[in-house]
């Protein structure tokens, strides 16, 4: 028997053995680290979680499953120091990519099933 995308998706961030996903936001987001998401989870060898190898296909799944991609706003600071340093942990920030759907939550398992395909 084979699992929806959602049910595989939440089966895989339960599970706590992928370092590239996990829950975000208390539970409300699913964070992703896009390069290491690549490696760890779409470049498995014969133990694809997903029918896949790229993660542009991974986030149309998302999309079609309702997802939004989550916009981080970060407040600049006025001196040139600290700006640049917020600058660089920004640009390290910028691999993970955070996606809500409002059916995907972790606190309320029993809304998964009301994740649908559009």
């Amino acid at each position: 028997l084979s699992l929806r995308f959602p049910q595989k998706l939440w089966k895989m961030l339960e599970s706590g053995k992928f370092q590239s996903i996990w829950w975000s936001e208390g539970g409300k987001c699913v964070a992703i680290n896009k390069d290491s998401f690549e490696v760890e989870v779409l470049g498995r060898e014969g133990q694809q979680v997903f029918h896949t190898q790229k993660i542009k296909s991974f986030m149309r799944q998302l999309n079609a499953y309702g997802f939004t991609k989550m916009q981080r706003n970060f407040q600049r600071s006025a001196s040139l120091p600290e700006f640049l340093a917020e600058e660089a942990a920004a640009s390290a920030h910028s691999q993970i990519l955070y996606y809500y759907n409002p059916s995907f939550n972790r606190a309320h398992p029993w809304l998964l099933k009301t994740c649908k395909r559009r």
